[in-house]
């Protein structure tokens, strides 16, 4: 079936057509009619299979269609969101394919004045994509009402859940009129969030799962390779080196961590960018917007890319740290192979994260494929890395971040000053 056939208006049937939609993926032909029909809708599917379009097309048209002209009296959709990152991605899909239709869209969230954004409101918008806390503010504020609303969005609700903003979607729910449209969209999900989830939707809500027992894309390759803690950078610096024009999220588990890995790539000489949650919102949208226009080639990030970041042609995608919590995992592989793109992912893993390796299979439920190789090729890519890392630094000058970087001991380092010294 093509996205011509389903009848949609001129506008949005030329914005489809533009932004070279041509076929529905599974999920859009699974959940475009019950969501055009008004129903309840609770969407499980992988990560890059076009879940934000599979509701965003619907709403649009709903909204649009029912509209005389293009003034706004209030909001009449909410979607809500865990993270800035994703309420800019969700506002950018609802843009593209609302544009130059009587549907207009705005995003809302923290890190950024208050002001503009309630500017913004009051001029009126049909469609509000918003992170919670914000929305609150705003709310309590008496800035924004709820009472128009009919239909409520919780795009990665497992998430929002496991954060403590249950009880914050149920008292939305009561500021919303009580007949209204609620769709649950999620690409991970486990027993005891499904059931939270089944009790924000009606009783007879369209239950859509894709491929649950896998939830990493067939697009993907995905595999595991052992690395000491203390050498993971230079397997980095070897990936990247081999693969110059190669676009690649590295992933690592905090703020210092992706600090001190970009610092060991501008010792070789490799261009990266870092973003974290302590980075000001207006920073983060810079790098972000540099990493899409392919400014540079590498972006180390915490789990704060692991959601919603949709940057077109992303090859490669290497956790450096395997994530805390198992299902991450999905998340940060799925910055890859979105779509009908391949993509590959190599996730690092040393002995000291064996018990989250395990989690990620039994997650997963089947074991990941290990990449082979041999003790004398490791030991050789290590040592010309050292070597060629001690000939263009001081052992002497900054001793301390040296042996934290590396992982070795201060003992050994010590040996090393000794024999030169002799």
């Amino acid at each position: 079936m093509k996205f011509e056939q389903y009848g949609f208006s001129d506008s949005i049937q030329r914005n489809l057509k533009g932004l070279g939609f041509r076929r529905p993926t599974h999920i859009q032909f699974k959940a475009i009619p019950p969501i055009l029909k008004g129903e309840d809708v609770l969407a499980i599917a992988q990560t890059g299979t076009g879940k934000t379009a599979a509701y965003a097309i619907p709403l649009i048209e709903n909204i649009h269609r029912s509209k005389a002209n293009k003034r706004a009296t209030g909001v009449i959709c909410l979607v809500m969101v865990p993270t800035r990152e994703l309420a800019l991605q969700v506002g950018r899909v609802f843009e593209q394919i609302a544009a130059k239709t009587k549907v207009s869209v705005m995003s809302l969230h923290g890190g950024v004045e208050q002001d503009p954004q309630i500017q913004g409101l009051n001029r009126g918008t049909d469609v509000l994509i918003s992170t919670p806390g914000r929305m609150f503010d705003l709310v309590n504020q008496q800035a924004l009402s709820l009472q128009d609303v009919e239909c409520l969005v919780l795009d990665e609700a497992d998430r929002m859940f496991e954060l403590g903003f249950l009880n914050d979607i149920r008292y939305v729910k009561k500021l919303m009129p009580q007949r209204h449209q609620t769709i649950f969209v999620s690409a991970t999900i486990n027993q005891r969030i499904k059931k939270l989830a089944y009790a924000q939707v009606k009783g007879n809500a369209i239950r859509i799962e894709l491929s649950p027992k896998d939830p990493i894309s067939k697009n993907v390759t995905h595999s595991i390779l052992k690395v000491e803690a203390g050498h993971k950078r230079f397997f980095l610096e070897e990936i990247a080196r081999e693969h110059p024009d190669t676009r690649m999220m590295v992933f690592v588990r905090t703020r210092v961590r992706a600090e001190r890995v970009q610092k060991a790539m501008n010792r070789v000489d490799i261009t990266t960018q870092i973003l974290h949650g302590e980075i000001e919102q207006s920073e983060r949208i810079k790098v972000l917007d540099a990493f899409r226009n392919h400014e540079f080639p590498i972006l180390i990030t915490t789990d704060v890319g692991a959601r919603g970041i949709d940057v077109a042609g992303v090859d490669l995608v290497i956790n450096y740290d395997l994530p805390v919590q198992a299902e991450n995992y999905v998340h940060r592989v799925g910055r890859t192979g979105r779509g009908n793109q391949k993509g590959t992912a190599i996730s690092f893993f040393s002995k000291e994260e064996l018990e989250q390796l395990e989690e990620i299979q039994t997650y997963l439920g089947q074991p990941l494929e290990e990449i082979s190789m041999g003790k004398k090729a490791y030991k050789h890519l290590v040592q010309t890395a050292e070597a060629a890392e001690l000939s263009e630094t001081n052992p002497f000058g900054d001793l301390e971040n040296l042996v934290q970087d590396s992982g070795l001991s201060t003992d050994r380092r010590s040996k090393s000053k000794k024999k030169k010294r002799k």
